[in-house]
């Protein structure tokens, strides 16, 4: 990738910031309607926003109650769509809405049918009221006192970092050139004093490279402004940050394969508790911020607030102590004026373009990423002046699209990929020994992210290629010594590169104790 950079002397059609979700959506969808497109991504690909979701593909429940249909509509087709051309990586799960006063089984039911109606032919199951057997059938580590039923229903869950993964190995399939550990450091303007190029630094080398654009689009989520000011140093702010977190306990606390959703926490929210992975994954809060760091850690209050809710669902109320990872994920929501918190801000996207030319897309959520990515292109290629081109991403299947990758297990996540992984072992059986006994994860993974996923720290391989620091963190900081031992030789590195892999990493795994 770092060579075709290099080497390519005409304009790019265009230059995209940021590889997170939208990113590289853009990118893709770029790259498949023909055009030339490049994406830089100043650390790795999702270690932002995109790899800390709830893990959900959905239409928003609590959208629909704030009453913003079209998001809900948009959605709700949008997770259809995801589910057809990633099948490896989305599935349905199963929702209960417990009741415990008399009004909620019709208030719930009513609106959960209005969600069905709006997926239309993208449905994923019909909504019903459950009695209270039913209820403790599905949940049975709900609290019992006071317990009249619930209601069920449906949406998508999916992993969000494989997902980018495996977007990205799409992009790339289709033309595209992505580099990550490459930040732009500079966005180069013409005569006319409208951007038309960036100026990007490899990290592992040093080595810059000017890239000339015919429209440069700035994908950067949370930090969306500090890109704007590279070229308007007094560009108004757009983006009003707000960090959601969450905590992540045993299969124990959610046996079985349903979901909670609490529809109003005290902070006017809705709370997941769902099982994920092997584990039970509960969030999120909505913290608003007056700035964004790199790597978000959860507040104090932000924790209690989870081990409170959670406690008043569950029959044993969980505690600090059960807790094996905490996590934290910044929104980069469109500022609003009147807005009364940034829980009321809308999820829908924004694009914006600069005086000099720059355009912003900021905004939306990771399952309407697709259709994000499509009218940025649009808009893009217009203000370009580039041919129009039809999108086809609708019906462009993902990297390691496979129907029965359940079959393959834990690694199932791989979709089609799997089988090389299982290859893999076959030829070095020594490639099947597990990192921790407490995950999944196998030696013949690493392996895998060095030479075909572009992993090049250990971070990258215990947060993103597999799972293991947002599952179990001390489960992560046991695996890092080995990992990194693998990918030094992987990657040539020597072995000061390897020691210190393993003291960044125990420093940034410090931070998801809880």
């Amino acid at each position: 990738m770092i060579e075709r950079l290099r080497e390519r002397r005409e304009p790019w059609d265009f230059v995209v910031i940021g590889g997170g979700a939208t990113g590289v959506a853009i990118a893709l969808d770029a790259a498949s309607r023909g055009y030339q497109v490049a994406l830089v991504e100043k650390h790795d690909f999702g270690k932002g926003t995109s790899s800390r979701s709830t893990k959900l593909v959905h239409g928003g429940v609590r959208y629909l109650e704030q009453g913003n249909v079209p998001l809900v509509m948009e959605a709700l087709k949008e997770r259809g769509l995801l589910k057809e051309n990633a099948p490896h990586l989305v599935s349905e799960l199963a929702f209960v809405v417990p009741n415990y006063e008399w009004w909620e089984a019709p208030f719930y039911g009513i609106g959960l049918r209005l969600y069905d109606l709006l997926a239309g032919k993208y449905g994923f199951g019909a909504s019903r009221n459950l009695s209270r057997e039913e209820t403790l059938e599905r949940l049975p580590t709900i609290r019992t006192e006071g317990l009249r039923g619930g209601v069920v229903y449906y949406d998508g869950q999916f992993d969000d970092a494989r997902l980018l993964t495996h977007m990205a190995m799409t992009a790339a399939e289709q033309g595209a050139v992505l580099v990550n550990y490459c930040p732009a450091v500079a966005l180069r303007t013409g005569a006319a004093g409208l951007v038309d190029g960036v100026r990007v630094r490899d990290e592992e080398s040093g080595d810059e490279y000017e890239l000339a654009a015919r429209g440069v689009i700035n994908a950067t989520g949370a930090f969306s402004d500090q890109v704007r000011r590279m070229a308007d140093a007094d560009a108004p702010p757009m983006v009003a940050p707000s960090q959601g977190i969450h905590l992540v306990f045993d299969a124990s606390f959610l046996p079985g394969e349903s979901a909670i959703m609490v529809p109003h926490t005290s902070d006017g929210r809705v709370m997941f508790a769902i099982p994920w992975h092997g584990h039970t994954l509960v969030g999120t809060t909505d913290t608003a911020l007056d700035s964004v760091a790199e790597e978000p850690s959860a507040f104090e209050h932000e924790v209690a607030f989870i081990l409170e809710t959670a406690g008043q669902y569950l029959h044993h109320p969980p505690t600090r102590d059960d807790v094996l990872s905490v996590w934290a994920g910044i929104r980069p929501l469109v500022k609003a004026p009147g807005a009364a918190s940034t829980a009321a801000l809308s999820r829908d996207h924004s694009i914006h373009v600069d005086r000099s030319g720059l355009l912003t897309i900021a905004g939306g959520k990771w399952t309407t990423a697709r259709k994000m990515a499509q009218d940025c292109v649009e808009q893009a290629a217009l203000l370009a002046g580039l041919e129009e081109r039809e999108c086809v991403t609708r019906r462009l299947r993902i990297h390691g699209y496979h129907h029965h990758a359940a079959k393959y297990g834990a690694r199932g996540v791989y979709g089609s990929d799997a089988i090389a992984i299982e290859d893999l072992i076959r030829a070095q059986p020594e490639l099947g020994a597990r990192l921790d006994g407490e995950l999944p994860y196998v030696e013949a993974e690493v392996a895998w992210a060095a030479r075909w996923e572009m992993a090049r720290t250990v971070e990258d391989v215990l947060s993103r290629r597999t799972r293991a620091l947002i599952l179990n963190a001390r489960a992560a900081r046991r695996m890092a010594p080995r990992v990194a031992a693998m990918l030094a030789k992987e990657l040539g590195r020597g072995a000061e590169w390897e020691q210190n892999q393993i003291a960044m990493f125990e420093t940034l795994a410090r931070g998801y104790l809880p």
